[in-house]
């Protein structure tokens, strides 16, 4: 998929460096407004990224 999908600087990162690496271009998201114009710091929004649980999921041939 890297191959097919250019990436940014900050997104190769995260895929490489994980969590930590997502937080960062979050946390300098944090005052820049919106299109409808309030920041996500106005907003209440966190700086920080929930990563959802990987969850093994089997079909079962009927």
């Amino acid at each position: 998929m890297l191959a097919s999908v250019p990436l940014t600087d900050d997104e190769q990162a995260a895929v490489d460096e994980g969590q930590a690496a997502l937080d960062q271009p979050l946390v300098r998201l944090t005052d820049v407004p919106t299109p409808a114009g309030p920041t996500p710091r106005r907003i209440g929004i966190p700086a920080t990224a929930a990563l959802l649980p990987i969850v093994d999921v089997r079909q079962r041939h009927t």
